[in-house]
């Protein structure tokens, strides 16, 4: 009681702190996604969030709103606009194309990411252009970005201990990947843990679309025992295609992101959403209050959640140990 009693109050000071300075603070979420405020689970944590530390939306704090619905052009666009519109803080969508679309469009307005990209560190490609690293280093990041990783490439060797954990009799699995997670320690760790399990692992190039659709092309003919699918700009945008797939040859599929699963994907490991947004809520406080992206650590999840859809697994006829099944998170029924 004495511990609720003690946020409620910070609360009410920080909320009439912000009031006596008459400040509105300006807030742009940007998303790659088709939700919007009220649907959207990840920035429901993150406003909640900054409920808690006073800022409440239409009195000391403005949010602008853009939802890309999938669109890489009008993802840029949104993210130029909302450039423009000189928003205190831009708050993307944990979707790498998202940050990228933010770093073609401002090289000065603060960028919070709840756990947008695997690895900061890494050059990438957006549009025809190799783009430069979103930091200089995690610990001082130099620039204008700032928030958590979402350690997609490290957790694949766990997805794999869990699709044999949950699907025992499985010892083939398709791997869709990008190049660029491709990196030599986790190419090492799945060697590792696919001797360990006795099960192939068939890597499958997918960052580009032509890569996809020969991946998909060659499950197709040759179907593996299992997918297992990490999180990408090309798999975003079609991920009903990856997952009819998986539910017209009966293939447990794992993904990265939950979000695959709340639209029929059967599984999904990765670092909690709603503790991620929630944590980010914090660095948007602290760049509110004067600080400089520059200087807040790239943070790392320290929560992660398994999430199992039963609809998916009654429709491609398969049993998952219940083991498993009593370890999830979430059951989507």
């Amino acid at each position: 009681m004495i511990r609720i009693l003690c946020i409620l109050l910070f609360a009410i000071s920080a909320f009439a702190e912000a009031q006596q300075t008459g400040r509105v603070y300006r807030l742009g979420y940007l998303s790659s996604g088709t939700a919007s405020p009220a649907t959207d689970p990840g920035f429901g944590a993150l406003r909640k969030r900054l409920q808690d530390l006073g800022y409440m939306e239409g009195q000391n704090l403005h949010i602008e709103y853009r939802y890309a619905e999938l669109d890489q052009k009008r993802l840029q666009d949104f993210a130029v606009e909302l450039a423009q519109l000189k928003v205190d803080v831009i708050v993307t969508s944990p979707d790498e194309p998202v940050v990228r679309a933010a770093q073609v469009a401002t090289r000065t307005i603060p960028v919070v990411m709840p756990g947008s990209v695997a690895d900061p560190l890494a050059p990438t490609f957006w549009g025809e252009k190799q783009r430069a690293p979103l930091v200089a280093s995690l610990a001082r990041p130099g620039g204008n970005f700032t928030g958590l990783t979402n350690l997609d490439s490290e957790l694949h060797p766990k997805r794999l201990e869990l699709l044999k954990e949950s699907f025992p009799r499985i010892s083939k699995v398709a791997l869709l990947w990008p190049r660029a997670q491709q990196q030599k320690q986790t190419l090492k760790e799945i060697e590792i843990v696919k001797q360990a399990l006795n099960i192939e692992v068939q890597s499958r190039a997918s960052g580009t679309l032509e890569d996809l659709e020969r991946a998909l092309d060659e499950i197709s003919r040759q179907p593996p025992d299992a997918l297992l699918v990490a999180r990408s700009a090309v798999m975003l945008k079609n991920r009903e295609r990856v997952i009819g797939l998986a539910i017209k040859r009966r293939l447990p599929a794992m993904f990265a992101g939950s979000e695959n699963v709340t639209v029929g994907g059967l599984m999904s490991y990765g670092a909690d959403l709603g503790d991620v947004y929630s944590r980010a809520a914090v660095f948007v406080d602290k760049i509110f209050k004067g600080a400089s992206p520059s200087e807040l650590p790239i943070e790392r999840p320290t929560k992660f959640e398994l999430i199992i859809n039963l609809k998916t697994l009654k429709q491609i006829n398969a049993t998952i140990s219940p083991h498993v099944l009593a370890r999830a998170d979430r059951v989507i029924r």
